[in-house]
């Protein structure tokens, strides 16, 4: 990685500085709604404070997210998943689970990010609903985004104005790298691009890729993944091809693959042979009828046969894991078979590292224990801090003293709009400054021992695990691309 793009601790620490105050130095006194929570002033003396500063002042690399590419943003051609450039934008993630599950109304939610609804007016649907929700995890990132980006300290009758002000101010060219490397530490970001395989980023080394590879097995997509090809896919061997030519062209780009296929599925796959499957793959191909246990041997098949090839080109396998996006439709019954099914596949290919996203909660102490006894195991806390931010802080303190430290990757934000980055990433920083804190108050490491696990867990295990510096080279060199990032 170019040495620009590199993150120093004092740049980082100054460009919290505006964040650390909003943030970590907790509830003012005002009358109004006041700051997100943070650590208090008492919190900053002895050991919380070593941690804090050091904390503050180590980069991120973030391991997760969703990103639309800042020109899509800024010209309005973001495929749909933008409901509406406004303030409103910064809840259209997440936080628009937690307004239907507090009762807003599906109609009154569409209202809410329709581009047809004043923006001011919008906070009056929102105002009955907002004190529920306002503590939540999610509510916090947005609340830490809005008094970091425009300086208000909460939603309100009197705030909303100044709101949609600041929204509109902030959001110009450079907008991203501002908010990600200089307000959030962040040194790069992992996207996970839900609009195609792999986005050809124009910042590169700021929004570094995932391939995908679950069209390569659910379905298959082809159109998404056959399409860009020009293979006349009329046998399973020529499906393989076109799982080939994705890695052929973008093996070297991408800093892993990834599958959410576990919003549909039990993640238990199971080898199956070529032979077996081809009948089936011939009437998935003509849309003919098939069984569900069909279907499942030929997803199995396929997933094996993109993993083996990200195992050839030294990709991680990144894992959704746990809870679910969104409201209504989670079945527990079958999350609660994830770690399980984790397990029978590190055991199936010893050969490939899996990445396991959002410490499945809540089933989260299983995988620590998956992490401690599976050498290509790798946990990603992606997600949990604004899922149960308490969850999240208890998992992190104990996996320190369970499992490897080189194992756990710390943060992704894992959002669509860019903005609630900035305050997941500060309630990051503040989790892992309680972990370590209480771990050395409570006297199960020293402090040497806690300020050591720093910089590993917030940037250097995934620079690492996703061999970081080849790929930034790569990725300045990129053919869609002569930019970095």
């Amino acid at each position: 990685m170019a040495d620009d793009d590199r993150i120093s601790r004092r740049s980082t620490l100054e460009g919290l500085g505006a964040l650390g105050a909003v943030t970590f130095l907790g509830p003012t006194t005002s009358r109004g709604e006041g700051n997100a929570p943070g650590i208090v002033d008492s919190d900053i003396n002895g050991v919380r404070g070593e941690i804090l500063k050091k904390v503050l002042q180590t980069p991120f690399i973030d391991t997760h997210e969703h990103l639309i590419e800042e020109k899509d943003r800024l010209n309005g051609t973001a495929h749909g998943r933008v409901k509406s450039d406004d303030w409103t934008m910064l809840l259209s993630h997440y936080l628009d689970s937690d307004m239907i599950t507090a009762g807003m109304p599906d109609e009154q939610s569409k209202r809410f990010f329709s581009p047809e609804v004043d923006a001011v007016d919008k906070w009056r649907l929102l105002k009955p609903f907002w004190p529920a929700i306002r503590n939540t995890g999610y509510g916090q990132a947005v609340r830490i985004a809005i008094k970091s980006l425009y300086g208000v300290d909460g939603l309100s009758d009197e705030s909303i104005r100044q709101v949609q002000a600041g929204y509109e101010k902030a959001r110009r060219p450079g907008f991203y790298k501002r908010i990600l490397r200089d307000l959030s530490g962040v040194e790069s970001a992992q996207v996970n691009c839900l609009e195609r395989p792999l986005k050809e980023s124009a910042q590169p080394t700021l929004l570094m890729q995932d391939l995908s590879i679950v069209g390569m097995f659910r379905g298959p997509a082809f159109d998404a993944f056959g399409g860009p090809t020009g293979i006349d896919v009329t046998s399973l061997s020529d499906w393989h091809r076109v799982i080939d030519w994705w890695f052929h062209k973008y093996a070297r780009y991408a800093v892993a693959v990834k599958s959410q296929d576990a919003y549909s599925r039990d993640i238990d796959y199971r080898q199956a042979p070529a032979e077996k499957v081809e009948a089936v793959f011939k009437k998935v191909l003509n849309k003919e009828p098939h069984t569900a246990e069909e279907g499942k041997s030929l997803e199995d098949h396929l997933f094996f046969y993109a993993v083996r090839k990200a195992a050839e080109a030294d990709l991680p396998v990144k894992l959704h894991t746990g809870y679910y996006a969104g409201a209504d439709y989670m079945p527990l019954s079958r999350l609660i078979r994830n770690p399980g099914s984790a397990t029978d596949l590190c055991r199936s290919v010893p050969n490939t590292r899996f990445v396991f996203m959002h410490i499945c909660y809540p089933y989260y102490e299983e995988m620590i224990s998956i992490a401690k006894h599976y050498t290509n195991a790798f946990i990603d806390m992606c997600w949990a801090w604004i899922i149960n931010p308490v969850a999240a802080k208890d998992f992190l303190k104990k996996y320190l003293v369970a499992a490897p430290a080189n194992k756990i990757l710390t943060f992704g934000g894992d959002y669509i709009p860019v903005e609630p980055v900035l305050g997941h990433a500060a309630i990051a920083r503040r989790g892992i400054t309680l972990a370590l804190a209480e771990l050395v108050e409570e006297g199960w490491v020293t402090l040497n021992d806690a300020m050591a696990m720093i910089d590993p867990i917030m940037h250097g295990n995934a620079r690492s695990i996703f061999r970081l510096t080849d790929k930034a080279k790569a990725l300045e060199n990129a053919p869609w691309t002569t930019h970095t990032g």
